[in-house]
């Protein structure tokens, strides 16, 4: 036992002073989706002792423990809208397929225009005609075997215009998130845009009925000011509190039971302590992630403090037996802002694979999701960029997976 604590405590303070990258060593790692030394408690037998739902669907469980054990050996790569964002507006395949070959192993959805006020659930309605694509791209994912994630950029209940505090007065600001908490002027509202994301939630199912999990990751990049529930405009305890209403309410008052839910602030915490900071508790959270594409963006300072972050995030997910992941990050390719080379293949991959200091593997980020491309700018190189190759490679080293080396994630193994 004092070994282990001593070992443990030796990791954190490694994880505070080092960070130097190392190349790829392994060429031939397979995907073990359930190893027969495992080093931690989780079994196929014990899922739901460390989930959040102890009513989650079969499919919903497999993939919890799919997800924790994909990141002992791979990180599976992911975009956000992939089917449908494209650079250069070139429809088809994804980016992603168009580079490689081979669908993203992740899709990344959201319930922004699925919950705008303007949705009237009319076929004449170009919201609800986001809302059945969405719908719609998360069925084809599942089918394949893809995982799906969703964000929410969810607008402020006053107008309802925006997301952004920028957009906001300095009243709004002070009070719209203390004001969907229960007892709050605008908590029903915020029950019925709940019940909006429910409705969709329970209706997603598979060709035989069953229900689609997906990974929910509610109030994003928290710690930040951007957004109206960040850190500047709640309290630690009132975050906790909306996160968990949001839970339990899902959970409990819908019977939602075909979600796992992410922790997700952005890059601001590198200890352990400060990433807990508001932390809604082991029972409201499945996924530890964290959005970085500050670090990313700036050189290899940026790097060295991405892969301690990670690292970080590694060892608070293996201690609480959760998933970990880095849920957003990404270099914008522009007309103005050229690639940077082996961005990629070496120093993304690096970031998250590197683990040369520690006799322990640590860095188990389960998946990686890039933003999505737009019409003038792209985060993935589709086939005819001039950093394609860098991508391709990225995607076939022994330690990323797309979706043709992705286990079956809604499978439990036997």
């Amino acid at each position: 036992m004092k070994k282990s604590i001593f070992k443990i405590a030796l990791l954190n303070f490694c994880i505070l002073v080092l960070a130097a990258c190392s190349s790829d060593k392994d060429s031939t790692d397979e995907v073990i989706v359930d190893p027969p030394t495992q080093s931690d408690p989780l079994t196929t037998q014990n899922v739901l002792t460390y989930m959040v739902d102890a009513s989650a669907t079969k499919e919903t469980q497999a993939l919890f423990y799919n997800l924790k054990r994909l990141g002992e050996t791979k990180t599976a790569i992911g975009q956000q809208d992939a089917f449908n964002s494209f650079y250069q507006d070139a429809g088809g395949y994804s980016d992603i397929k168009k580079n490689t070959g081979f669908d993203p192993a992740v899709l990344g959805s959201d319930f922004m225009f699925i919950t705008d006020k303007n949705n009237n659930e009319q076929l004449n309605n170009w919201f609800y005609q986001q809302e059945l694509k969405i719908v719609s791209d998360v069925k084809a994912a599942y089918a394949k075997g893809i995982i799906n994630t969703f964000s929410w950029h969810l607008r402020e209940p006053y107008k309802e215009d925006s997301f952004y505090t920028a957009d906001m007065t300095a009243d709004q600001k002070s009070t719209a998130f203390r004001s969907i908490l229960p007892g709050g002027a605008n908590n029903e509202w915020y029950k019925k845009k709940l019940d909006k994301v429910a409705s969709v939630i329970s209706n997603l199912k598979g060709s035989n009925g069953e229900l689609i999990p997906i990974i929910f990751r509610p109030f994003h990049e928290f710690d930040g000011s951007w957004f109206w529930w960040g850190a500047n405009f709640c309290t630690a305890e009132e975050y906790k509190k909306a996160y968990q209403f949001t839970v339990d309410y899902l959970k409990n008052t819908k019977g939602v039971h075909n979600i796992l839910y992410a922790y997700s602030p952005d890059n601001s915490y590198s200890t352990v302590e400060d990433y807990l900071t508001r932390y809604p508790g082991d029972k409201y959270v499945d996924v530890l992630g964290m959005d970085n594409y500050g670090d990313l963006n700036s050189g290899n300072d940026g790097y060295n403090r991405a892969n301690a972050k990670l690292k970080m995030l590694s060892i608070a997910a293996k201690t609480r037996v959760k998933i970990a992941a880095l849920t957003e990050t990404g270099y914008q390719v522009t007309a103005t802002t050229p690639p940077i080379n082996n961005w990629f293949s070496t120093n993304l991959y690096n970031v998250l694979h590197d683990n040369r200091t520690f006799d322990l593997q640590f860095n188990t980020i389960s998946y990686v999701m890039f933003w999505n491309n737009t019409k003038d700018g792209y985060y993935v190189p589709n086939g005819t960029v001039s950093n394609a190759s860098d991508f391709k490679t990225f995607a076939e080293k022994s330690k990323s997976a797309l979706l043709n080396s992705l286990p079956k994630m809604y499978e439990m193994p036997k």
